[in-house]
């Protein structure tokens, strides 16, 4: 067989098996991503165990129209400065796990920095980019996973029960809360 070089989707695709696993490390991803940008309030909505809907919602510092344009796009990041890959001082590497979640799932982001007039949206769905639209919102971040692994449906089978997808989500906000009790969870 002939070696060659694999299209820029389905590198996309295999890059998400190496962020997502399961419905939780997307939940803590995301987490994570409000937690650096400041949010003292995260509410957390889940539907079929993270399946067919997770949805995470932030007060934090949101983001401006060009840094969501680029927010979903691979290897870009706000977690490193300079060239040192040793000097991170954040959590969640938004460099890869917002295009992963995208090139597996239907993503959508809602956000609003205060230094916008208004909010901005952006929808990727297995890859695919649509264009930013702006978008009534308060301060912060709302980002919607729907249909998880729609994209790559073998990985379905890999998932366990609802029950099971929706414990391993309550345990990760669980830690998460103990770790940060000075911000407010909602499940």
């Amino acid at each position: 067989m002939q070696v060659r070089q694999l299209g820029e989707d389905v590198i996309n695709r295999i890059a998400a098996g190496e962020v997502i696993e399961r419905p939780a490390s997307v939940i803590k991803e995301l987490v994570e991503n409000a937690v650096d940008a400041g949010a003292n309030s995260i509410e957390i909505v889940t539907a079929a165990g993270g399946k067919t809907l997770m949805r995470v919602s932030d007060n934090g510092s949101g983001m401006t129209r060009g840094d969501l344009e680029l927010a979903i796009r691979r290897h870009c990041t706000s977690k490193i400065t300079g060239e040192d890959l040793f000097d991170i001082r954040t959590l969640g590497f938004r460099g890869e796990a917002l295009p992963s979640i995208g090139s597996v799932a239907r993503l959508e982001i809602q956000t609003r920095h205060d230094a916008e007039e208004h909010g901005w949206k952006i929808a990727v769905e297995g890859s695919k980019e649509h264009p930013v639209g702006p978008a009534a919102r308060n301060k912060g971040t709302q980002v919607e996973v729907r249909d998880l692994f729609f994209a790559t449906p073998a990985r379905l089978k890999f998932l366990k029960s609802d029950r099971a997808e929706a414990s391993a989500i309550t345990e990760i906000v669980k830690r998460m809360a103990l770790a940060y009790p000075q911000i407010g969870f909602s499940l």
